[in-house]
């Protein structure tokens, strides 16, 4: 090709005038597809097309590989009022470093940034940006047509959660991560193993810093380069997908990072983020709060969030800290904080934003879910835009999380003065459409690993998380597990090193992980443990107040009543023999499941697979079971109707 001797700013521009007002107007929600970098042929000359919002700035241009990152050789042309620089590059191609150099109005100030609509970067600590083309040819189709079916919230959703720097490592390479494309053999083959329908991967949204496992975000359409390529991000998704198995990516439009190649202070002017710092700043991290009364900042992060959902066929997309969006005073002082127009603590702006992205994203793509990580009694977050709520697909419950834990770290002579920790739940249970967690959040920072928040000995310890996850998985709700938690890791989590995977050698470990994928498999094949997950004719307590030998039972059906299965908790280390429970049926009550099972590294007590009712009246039942409750057990029984006797 010919080296064309034009300035950047004498081609025709892919931006149109309309796509100029609805940027400005805060309603542009694919301004991936005109903001950035995009490669391109003008008169037969290969080149790329960049374009950058900085309204305040004097000049920008383009430097990089292919000018010796001359910062003035390739200067850009200001589009109207529109605060838009834009221009094409000649002679530049795919793979390309680049940055914009942008001299802003104000106190001379000049800075070197990285391009906010990037969709490759270079890797860590390097901040350049690629110019990179996304192409990829997709086998998921089978996936795709079924979604919308599959995530319902009448299907099962049980999430494992995890960071993929640290889920596997390669002690023979200097104990490198595994990339996308390594990843996915070994991850399809655990989660399937496990029974679980989706994993959701901490950010990969690139990030400066890997201490914040990627949620201080600084490129908002570029997956980390620290594991491959988009492509190598690609396949790995489509890989998954085929092997039936949803993907959620976690996305952080509550904050970013200060750094000086990111939004920060992006044109000499706080562009992105509010200026005072009472709006602008979060004390908890240090980073800075995107202004979400201004427009164009709307256009950004909801075209950020459609970008992961079209280009990367993601299936779900977990906001991080809602919580901090939506109060003006969250984790700030008297003083600290403006008040709204109307003198109150809710951030007007960031509610109007959340329900904005709600309403776009599943307009776009109504099989999708949106999930939020939300931990106040803020009411209806999961509820329609169109009645009040914030529009979500689900919630995470944290205050199930934090009852339950605060419960199992009891010691079990002690949990019948905790009875209630258990049995509150059901006050709220279908307030809104939940999640259950058990994140990452949980196993870090002084924490403990899950397995060391159990009270007893060994025995007990591994009992007691046996029993933890088989009541997470019969309770109503859709459910999380952080990664190492299966298998019941002793170290606490850290991002700089792999799972310790071989502790699946000891009996009692693969025991953990046998029952965890026992109850998650029957969670996902028996409907009656996942029709009702967020709705009222899903559950009824059959006992709830038997506090004194703390035990729980209850039933899970359909929401049409044609299946059902009863649910009975014993949740000290003392057998119960005798135990009578009312049921609903005559006959024949099959044990489906029991945690203390000899497979599992259990005692092996129970009812000898299953028991037939007597006509004896209980819990307003002319009918019922005398069982016998396993220490730290849960049993989960099921009406059979093809044995008669």
């Amino acid at each position: 090709m010919p080296r064309d001797t034009r300035r950047p700013t004498d081609v025709p521009s892919p931006l149109g005038d309309v796509d100029l007002h609805l940027f400005n107007e805060g309603s542009h929600v694919r301004l991936h597809e005109k903001l950035g970098a995009h490669l391109g042929v003008v008169d037969g000359v290969v080149g790329a097309h960049f374009a950058v919002w900085a309204p305040n700035a004097e000049q920008v241009s383009v430097m990089g590989d292919f000018n010796g990152w001359d910062k003035d050789s390739y200067p850009l042309a200001p589009r109207g009022v529109s605060g838009i620089w834009e221009g094409f590059v000649p002679n530049v191609g795919e793979g390309d470093t680049y940055k914009f150099h942008i001299r802003s109005r104000h106190d001379g100030y000049r800075v070197d940034k990285a391009d906010p609509f990037a969709i490759h970067s270079e890797t860590p600590p390097l901040t350049g940006s690629k110019i990179w083309d996304l192409s990829y040819e997709w086998h998921d189709d089978d996936w795709m047509r079924e979604r919308e079916k599959r995530q319902r919230l009448d299907q099962p959703m049980s999430i494992y959660e995890l960071h993929l720097g640290s889920w596997r490592r390669v002690p023979d390479e200097g104990d490198r991560p595994l990339n996308y494309t390594e990843m996915a053999d070994p991850l399809i083959a655990h989660v399937q193993e496990l029974g679980f329908t989706h994993v959701e991967f901490m950010p990969l949204t690139e990030h400066p810093f890997g201490g914040s496992w990627g949620y201080q975000t600084t490129g908002y359409f570029a997956p980390t380069s620290r594991f491959g390529t988009p492509q190598d991000l690609k396949h790995l998704i489509d890989r998954l997908h085929q092997a039936g198995i949803g993907v959620i990516l976690d996305w952080v439009p509550s904050h970013f990072p200060s750094d000086e190649h990111g939004l920060a202070y992006f044109d000499g002017t706080h562009l992105f983020e509010h200026a005072d710092p009472r709006k602008g700043y979060h004390p908890d991290w240090k980073s800075y709060i995107f202004n979400y009364g201004r427009p164009e900042v709307l256009s950004f992060l909801l075209s950020s969030a459609l970008f992961w959902l079209e280009e990367y066929h993601v299936d779900g997309i977990r906001v991080d800290a809602v919580a901090s969006m939506l109060y003006l005073d969250y984790s700030r002082e008297e003083g600290e904080w403006i008040p709204n127009e109307w003198g109150g603590n809710e951030n007007v702006e960031a509610i109007a934003f959340l329900r904005r992205f709600n309403e776009e994203v599943y307009a776009a793509f109504p099989g999708v879910q949106t999930i939020a990580e939300e931990s106040t009694a803020w009411p209806m977050v999961s509820r329609p835009t169109y009645v009040g709520g914030l529009g979500f697909g689900m919630k995470w419950d944290m205050g199930w999380m934090h009852d339950t834990l605060a419960y199992f770290q009891e010691d079990p002579v002690h949990r019948k003065y905790h009875h209630d920790q258990l049995t509150f739940r059901s006050v709220y249970a279908f307030a809104e459409n939940y999640c259950l967690p058990l994140s990452h959040d949980e196993v870090v920072h002084g924490k403990g690993s899950m397995i060391t928040k159990m009270p007893g000995d060994e025995w007990q310890k591994f009992a007691n998380l046996r029993a933890l996850y088989a009541y997470m998985f019969t309770t109503p709700g859709k459910k999380l597990l952080f990664m190492g938690d299966e298998f019941g890791q002793w170290q606490e989590w850290s991002n700089e090193r792999s799972l310790d995977w071989h502790l699946l050698d000891h009996e009692r470990h693969a025991g953990l992980q046998r029952c965890l994928g026992d109850i998650a498999r029957l969670y996902r094949e028996e409907p009656a443990l996942h029709d009702g997950d967020v709705d009222p004719e899903g559950f009824a307590w059959l006992d709830a107040g038997d506090w004194e030998q703390s035990v729980v039972s209850f039933r899970r059906r359909t929401r049409d009543g044609s299946r059902e299965v009863v649910v009975v908790c014993n949740l000290t280390p003392v057998p119960r023999d005798n135990y009578r429970i009312g049921v609903p049926a005559r006959g024949y009550w099959a044990e489906r499941f029991n945690s203390d099972a000899s497979a599992y590294g259990g005692a092996g007590l129970g009812n000898h697979g299953g028991v037939s009712t007597t006509p004896l009246p209980s819990h307003g039942f002319g009918h019922s079971v005398n069982l016998t409750l396993p220490p730290l057990g849960v049993l989960v029984l099921q009406h059979d109707a093809s044995v008669t006797g």
